[in-house]
């Protein structure tokens, strides 16, 4: 058997094939990032499905700037302090390019309150996080995890959060 019978038809179908190719490729659906959520009024994604390839970000630990810089002990309560926390965090993203609808999870740490008797304020945490997630300007929501803790770097810091963002290939 003679292999160079075999070439011109192996060639023109390997041609055939590079063309085709990219044709095919263009009809794969772009893979977007997907939230599920328990419930249509869910307050946050109990899972979030990132596509292989996906640029990731983590952002570190984030705390409250002090309500007046002349008095760095003063964060506010913790309505004030998720608000000023949340603020940073979007900043943080922008400079990258991405917004608080990126975010994936969010990992919120609080400090039991002399006014709520040591316990977190997750109430007003929650009042705070429903402005930010889900709303007609940003619909989407992140999965999260909201931990008390013992205390957190400095006296009356009530609220840090860390994140993960995504942004599908």
């Amino acid at each position: 058997m003679n292999a160079t019978k075999y070439l011109p038809a192996f060639a023109l179908a390997l041609a055939g094939f590079a063309v085709a190719a990219p044709a095919a490729a263009q009809d794969v659906p772009e893979a977007a990032i997907e939230r599920v959520y328990g419930s249509p009024t869910a307050r946050i994604a109990s899972m979030a499905l990132v596509p292989e390839g996906s640029r990731l970000v983590f952002v570190s630990g984030t705390t409250p700037a002090p309500l007046d810089p002349a008095n760095p002990e003063d964060f506010g309560d913790t309505r004030t302090q998720t608000i000023s926390v949340l603020e940073r965090i979007k900043a943080a993203l922008e400079a990258q390019g991405l917004g608080l609808g990126d975010l994936v999870k969010l990992t919120v740490f609080l400090v039991g309150t002399p006014e709520t008797g040591g316990r977190m304020d997750s109430a007003a945490m929650n009042e705070v996080f429903a402005t930010y997630f889900g709303t007609p300007e940003q619909p989407n929501r992140p999965t999260r995890s909201t931990i008390q803790i013992a205390a957190l770097g400095r006296e009356k810091m009530y609220v840090e959060i860390e994140g993960i963002a995504a942004v599908a290939p």
